[in-house]
């Protein structure tokens, strides 16, 4: 079914969850959101959250998408069953799959989750992963300065090392052996979170999960691409497109990405 699949974020980090996507199913095109003028979503409101979502949904909608993937945990929490409730299409979201992910690692089954103040606030991680086992122990974690720094192309340097550093002391007491990027935008932080958190703790993201989701829906329903030629992905973001543009050719390895500014109706 040559539709494109779409992706929706706060802003830049979702890209994490488009590249999975990409590297696990090439033939598809994505077409991706980052709402990056009113990024973070973390400290706002969930109900504010949930209005942002469905703008981006409702944008996509108008583009025939055969699949809507929220690449945000935030908006996970805040909109998921709302989407898949309303939309005539899969919406997958990235807790779930992250959930899932944390106990596959887990041998001890304590599992940190590291998320934005909105995700930890819902406790949509701690439950969906009780939901899986009921015996795990759950510690969570606010990082609200984690996606200003990816945000602003700043996440390489020794001063993202010392933020993830000061950020992460505050459960340098407790005892875990996998921890979970709650959030698309931790990965990009991904080496810096590791070294800190030491060689004993196992830390991923919901991001290759998520692909497997989406491969596992387009199976089922029989609904792979068969684009004749590689598919040209389309990206849009409410903020700065050089920035935005500048993330996408060091994560993706996309020389000239396909750019587009969107505007959202102010609420």
């Amino acid at each position: 079914m040559n539709a494109p699949i779409g992706v929706i974020d706060s802003g830049v980090g979702g890209l994490t969850v488009a590249k999975e996507i990409m590297k696990l199913l090439p033939n598809e095109q994505i077409y991706y959101i980052g709402d990056n003028a009113r990024c973070p979503y973390g400290p706002r409101p969930l109900s504010e959250v949930r209005t942002y979502t469905w703008q981006m949904a409702n944008a996509l909608m108008k583009k025939n998408i055969k699949m809507l993937v929220i690449a945000c945990n935030t908006a996970t929490a805040a909109a998921l069953y709302s989407l898949q409730k309303h939309l005539p299409i899969p919406v997958i979201g990235v807790i779930f799959p992250g959930a899932r992910a944390a106990i596959k690692s887990s041998t001890t089954k304590n599992i940190a989750v590291l998320g934005t103040l909105g995700t930890v606030q819902s406790g949509a991680y701690e439950k969906a992963i009780l939901s899986l086992v009921s015996a795990s122990h759950v510690v969570q974690l606010a990082c609200p300065r984690f996606v200003p720094l990816v945000e602003s192309d700043e996440y390489e340097g020794e001063f993202a090392h010392r933020i993830v550093q000061d950020t992460l002391a505050t459960i340098a007491h407790e005892e875990f052996d996998t921890a979970i990027l709650g959030c698309t935008h931790y990965p990009l932080l991904q080496g810096f979170i590791e070294e800190v958190l030491g060689d004993t703790v196992h830390v991923l993201s919901s991001a290759e999960e998520t692909a497997k989701d989406v491969e596992r829906y387009l199976s089922y329903k029989d609904q792979f691409a068969e684009w004749k030629q590689p598919p040209v992905h389309r990206f849009y973001t409410s903020g700065s497109t050089q920035i935005f543009g500048s993330i996408i050719q060091k994560w993706l390895g996309i020389e000239e990405p396909l750019i587009h500014s969107i505007r959202f109706p102010k609420t």
